[in-house]
Order: structure tokens, then sequence, then C-alpha cells
């Protein structure tokens, strides 16, 4: 499912329910807020995390306060600022300038782990693929992250490469004799930004049942159900995925296609234009 870009004057950019979704774990939104704009929510049954797209914020909560987030224009021009938050915390996010956007997802949770701030020097940084299947993989949120569900990541996809490639899925929980998660079942958010912001990528999500390739603009949002789901970026546009994961394990484990798998013999060196951002 795609979700085209809102523009309203109330500064939401895109907005997910898992009502809406049909599933039962993700939610999301992104905000845009204006110098001395405020946002203010309670996490309620659920673990969340705020993500710093651009600008630079105050998050005030009620298990303490986290001031100055965010040091990049856009996701563009640096290495992200985010905040985790367990269940039952009330927040209060407020604009230190204008341009502040904000991307929060949360899922419901029944456990409680304590506030974390992660900062540009606490991500880190996969070079990935080879030839024109290279991608950079920002880590903000990975598996063995001190929380439940939750699994967060930010993708830069150079014009003309491909991204989750050769197509890969995880809709199938797998473990092999020793309980190691082979393959997880994961619901999947991606919003999207283009630079410059006239481009467009393609998302191809399909499996024996259904294939679709969706337009991904500016800002708008996909959502993967199950299938495999490759992603290519159209050349001279750089491609960002904000990237939001929840299901049966917190873990990336999936599955390639088979078909695909040999084209990994192909590939050649890393693309020379990655990293995007450092």
């Amino acid at each position: 499912m795609r979700i085209p870009a809102i523009v309203n004057p109330a500064g939401l950019i895109a907005s997910v329910t898992a009502e809406q979704a049909g599933w039962k774990l993700l939610n999301m939104t992104v905000r845009r807020l204006s110098a001395g704009e405020v946002w203010a929510n309670s996490t309620g049954a659920h673990e969340l995390v705020h993500v710093v797209l651009g600008g630079t914020c105050h998050i005030r909560t009620s298990q303490g306060d986290f001031l100055n987030l965010g040091t990049r224009t856009d996701v563009f021009s640096g290495l992200p600022y985010a905040l985790y938050l367990s269940r039952q915390v009330d927040y209060r996010i407020e604009a230190a300038a204008d341009g502040v956007e904000i991307a929060s997802c949360w899922v419901p949770s029944d456990e409680d782990h304590p506030p974390r701030l992660i900062t540009p020097a606490d991500v880190t940084v996969d070079l990935r693929g080879g030839g024109n299947a290279s991608r950079q993989v920002v880590n903000i949120i990975p598996p063995g992250f001190p929380c439940q569900r939750l699994v967060c990541v930010e993708a830069y996809i150079p014009g003309g490469n491909w991204a989750g490639y050769p197509p890969h899925k995880h809709d199938t929980h797998r473990e092999d004799a020793s309980g190691k998660v082979l393959e997880a079942d994961l619901e999947e958010i991606y919003f999207y930004k283009l630079n410059p912001p006239q481009g467009f990528a393609l998302q191809r999500i399909y499996s024996s049942g259904a294939d679709r390739t969706y337009l991904a603009q500016h800002n708008d949002t996909v959502l993967i159900h199950e299938g495999y789901h490759p992603t290519t970026s159209a050349p001279g546009y750089t491609t960002y995925l904000l990237n939001f994961l929840a299901g049966s394990a917190q873990s990336l484990a999936n599955s390639e296609d088979p078909a695909h798998v040999a084209v990994k013999a192909t590939w050649g060196a890393l693309d020379p234009r990655l990293p995007v951002v450092k």
C-alpha cells in the first residue's frame, strides 16, 4: 500500500495507524514544526521512537529532558538524533527553530525499558551490496537494542541503484533447531525522501499471490505487509528510506528470492558515491 504525502496547515506530513494498515503493531507520524511550536502526547501502552529528520528540537518527558536534539538540516546532510521511550511516558516536543521534522513510530508493548537517547556517535553505518546494488544503511535501533519490538534504520540509495536486492522478504517466522531466527515475520513502513525532491523511486512488492509496483515520491509512505520488496532509485536522484519494523522477533532476519540470489556473484566494488552521509 502506498500512502501519498499529506499537505495540510497543521504540519502533518505522514500518518499511518495499525488499523489503517490492516496489521497489529506499527503506527507512525511525521510532523513539521515551526520555531516555538509544541507537540505533546503520551506513549500510553506503547514503546516509541522519535527520529529527528531535520532541525533542532527539545523533547521534555516525564522521565527526563533531552535538549538540543538534531544537528542536520535534513536527512541528506548528516546522521540522526533519535529518542526511544517506553510505555506510559508523557512527552512534549518543542521546535528550537523553524524547519524541524520529526518522525515518530510506536508499537504495543508490555515491557518497561529506560529512555535512551541515540546520537550520531551512537548509530552504526553499513555500506552494503556492490555495483549498482550498493546502498548505505544507518542503524538507529538495530536488533539487540534494549526494547521489546522496534527496529529502525535509515537507508540511502544513490541514483540508478537498487536496495533490498536481491529481493528479500520477512513474512514467515522460521527458526533452526537451536532456536536461531532464520526469518522473522515483520510489518514494515518505508517513509521516502528524495534529493532533489522532484525525484522518484519504484517499490516492487511481490509474492506468489500478488505483484505490485508503486511510484514513491518525496514524503510518501509505503507499507510492506508481506512478500519480496526491492527498491530502485531513479537516476539523478538520491533516495532516502526511513524503515520502521516490528513483528515476531526483534530481528532483521530475512529470506532472499532464490531466483535472483546468483546475481550477487556479478557485483563489483561498492559505489564510490557512498557514503551519502557521514
